[in-house]
């Protein structure tokens, strides 16, 4: 049997070759009612400009039919329909490809290069919780699931600032962020010397103020950039202080000292320069002007300061039903938990908050909650957050907290098999080798495999792609990605699980199907948590 893992993309690759030269026209099918008929499909008007009248010669049709090739999907049939060219696979063997190595599909589709490096900068770590705004907080959850996905992808990735604040460590603790620590901050000795050099002492005739060591023009460099390149037109000076060479310097040692364990070959060797590194800074839309003069100052002073500086800005955040005009992020955490205390009572009964066995159930939900709605969105648009009650609840589908149930729903369901199978009353789990994958022909096994399990490889590399190579100063990122895919396979899943009984009596005839779909919801399983673990959220056995 060929063991290569089959992808969505090789696939429609496939496809489009086998049609000869010209733009890709098919699609891969996601709705349900679709399904029912063909996965995938090339619309009958992208045909008419394909070919006359849009008739696929019949040569093309024996071509399509008998597809082959690394990573494609077996082929079943393709037919000419009023739609347009559709085709639909061999179900039950990409059943029994992809069942048969649900490892394979928990990892990225495309390796990273070798060697390749990426410091992320989030400046907004640099105060203290208390200080922390929500369009901060959302940059720090945005840069701490974007390293995630980088190292998942085998990125090398330094994050910077470390925090040297002891409160703003705890609080990154509550939320499930994982960031360095400092003990003490980076020397400027050095870049403080070129700075006075460079600056202009004189501050409008006055004498300047501690911490402020003159003024820097910063026209020049603007121009040479290039007006297409994104600054700012109102970039002219910048007040050089104490505080932006303590800040330069720690984004300079973090790019010429990686750790030891970053990655081999490359640990604390300057020999490998700055030009591999691509530097992101993560800020918020109000922090963008300020973020643009740090750059600049950077590459003013140091000489080998890095190249590709890209700027990843995250759109403001608007909140409706706030308790207080200005809510900050521990705030915005507290309310979130007093929430899911209170409906997890309301569920339940009695209360909870402080029973020990559900203090960490408590806090893995609120932080889904707020993960959830602060990924949910791309990072470039504007983010609205409610916060009524509802938007908590297991039963809003659009939630983090209907995510974790899900996965709660799952862990108890191969909890009873393993307690039903210990009792005797179900065999232990065959090998899958033996499974007959031809039982599974419902459409949400379909629906489960072909729209989640299948293309989740594919997810992982596009949530761990950074453009560096276009032109500006600007880059974006696809963080929403990941929360979205989640929030539609727990849909999916509960909408079969609902309606099929998977473990059924405790008869023979019956055990062949109810472990050919055990295995398929060990895959949802799989994915499920690879990309809960993206976000820094560990599995749930019960809510």
């Amino acid at each position: 049997m060929a063991t290569r893992r089959l992808g969505v993309g090789e696939t429609l690759g496939a496809l489009n070759a086998a049609l000869g030269p010209g733009s890709p026209i098919w699609i891969k099918e996601t709705r349900t009612r679709h399904l029912r008929s063909r996965d995938f499909l090339a619309p009958h008007r992208a045909l008419q400009a394909r070919f006359d009248d849009g008739q696929v010669p019949e040569h093309l049709l024996h071509a399509l039919a008998c597809l082959q090739g690394p990573g494609v999907a077996p082929v079943l049939r393709c037919a000419p329909t009023p739609a347009g060219l559709s085709l639909q696979l061999q179900r039950p063997a990409v059943f029994e490809r992809v069942l048969s190595a649900v490892a394979a599909y928990a990892t990225p589709a495309l390796p990273a290069l070798p060697g390749q490096r990426v410091l992320l900068h989030c400046p907004a770590l640099r105060s203290s919780p208390c200080a922390l705004r929500l369009s901060q907080l959302r940059t720090v959850l945005v840069a701490d699931h974007l390293a995630r996905a980088l190292r998942a992808h085998g990125v090398c990735v330094r994050l910077v600032p470390a925090v040297q604040d002891p409160h703003m460590l705890t609080f990154l603790q509550q939320l499930r962020v994982d960031w360095p620590a400092a003990s003490e901050r980076a020397s400027s000795h050095t870049l403080r010397s070129h700075a006075l050099k460079e600056v202009t002492s004189a501050h409008d005739g006055r004498t300047l103020s501690p911490g402020i060591l003159g003024r820097l023009c910063l026209k020049e460099l603007v121009e040479e950039q290039g007006r297409t390149a994104g600054y700012d037109s109102n970039l002219d000076n910048c007040l050089v202080t104490e505080d932006l060479l303590s800040v330069l310097a720690e984004l300079q040692e973090a790019l010429w000292h990686w750790p030891e364990d970053s990655h081999p070959g490359l640990a604390g060797s300057p020999d490998t320069g700055t030009d591999s590194c691509l530097v992101v800074h993560v800020v918020s839309c109000e922090e963008e002007f300020q973020q643009q003069k740090l750059d600049l100052l950077w590459r003013k002073l140091v000489d080998k300061a890095p190249l590709r500086q890209k700027h990843l800005i995250c759109g403001p955040v608007k909140v409706a039903g706030a308790p207080g005009p200005l809510m900050t992020a521990p705030e915005y955490y507290k309310f979130r938990h007093a929430q899911v205390c209170k409906a997890s009572a309301l569920k339940h009964g009695g209360d909870l908050a402080h029973d020990p066995a559900w203090t960490e159930i408590f806090g893995v939900l609120s932080v889904a909650t707020i993960k959830f709605e602060m990924l949910s969105t791309a990072p470039q648009s504007q983010l609205f957050l409610a916060l009524a009650d509802k938007n908590i609840s297991t039963k809003g589908t659009k939630s983090g907290t209907f995510v974790m149930y899900n996965c709660a729903r799952l862990a108890t369901l191969f909890e009873s098999y393993k307690c039903s199978m210990e009792q005797g009353l179900y065999p232990t789990f065959p090998p899958v080798s033996s499974l007959d994958f031809s039982l599974l022909h419902d459409e949400g096994e379909w629906l489960l495999l072909f729209n989640n399990i299948l293309p989740f490889p594919d997810l992982l590399s596009q949530t761990a792609m950074l453009d560096c190579t276009a032109p500006g100063l600007h880059i974006t990122a696809r963080t929403e990605m990941m929360c979205k895919f989640l929030v539609q396979l727990s849909m999916d899943f509960s909408s079969y699980y609902n309606r099929v009984h998977i473990l059924g009596e405790p008869r023979p005839h019956r055990f062949g199907q109810m472990f050919v779909r055990l295995q398929l919801l060990r895959a949802v399983r799989e994915v499920l948590h690879t990309g809960l673990a993206m976000l820094g959220l560990p599995p749930l056995s019960h809510i």
